[in-house]
């Protein structure tokens, strides 16, 4: 009976520990009390600052969507339900930003240099339609998503003829595929 009663709460803490990550693909609408924009586009900074501030329960980072528009974070002070969008992070107060780690694909990295080819791409939570037009092409060996926003206007594909060292950025999502 002890044995099982502890694994009941083992499952429980787990349940809980992995909804208090930060949810990349969401937001978190209603509840603003602030708002503010990042310059380096990194949704780190609006996790840490609604960590600092006592008044914040639930917070929203936007990505930039054009040249004109900054990453913007979004202070709540309640929990509003999450709502699938690939405009944004969001999280609770306590939540680290913890992205999807899917295999092969590189989620905050930028892989500059070694392009041979690079061209508009419709918006892509995943960076899925880059990865394939890179496993479609057998010249490529590593692609690039750039977000909209923080290159161009519009999302960024960069096919790549060699494999260069992976740099932390948030504009953008990566990987190796030969």
């Amino acid at each position: 009976m002890r044995l099982l009663l502890g694994l009941i709460g083992a499952l429980a803490v787990l349940a809980l520990t992995s909804a208090a990550h930060a949810q990349v693909g969401f937001d978190r609408r209603g509840g603003d009390y602030t708002s503010f924009t990042i310059r380096n586009g990194d949704p780190e900074q609006c996790a840490a600052r609604c960590e600092r501030d006592g008044r914040c329960r639930a917070w929203s980072f936007s990505y930039p969507r054009t040249a004109a528009t900054a990453a913007t974070c979004w202070l709540k002070n309640k929990v509003t339900p999450r709502n699938e969008d690939t405009c944004c992070i969001s999280g609770v107060r306590g939540a680290g930003i913890v992205e999807p780690r899917t295999g092969p694909v590189e989620f905050s990295i930028d892989r500059l240099g070694g392009d041979y080819r690079d061209f508009d791409i419709a918006p892509d939570a995943n960076g899925d339609a880059c990865k394939a037009a890179c496993e479609a092409d057998n010249k490529c060996r590593a692609w690039t998503y750039a977000r909209p926003g923080y290159v161009s206007v519009s999302p960024r594909c960069y096919l790549k003829e060699k494999v260069t060292a992976p740099r932390p950025k948030p504009c953008c999502i990566s990987g190796v595929v030969r």
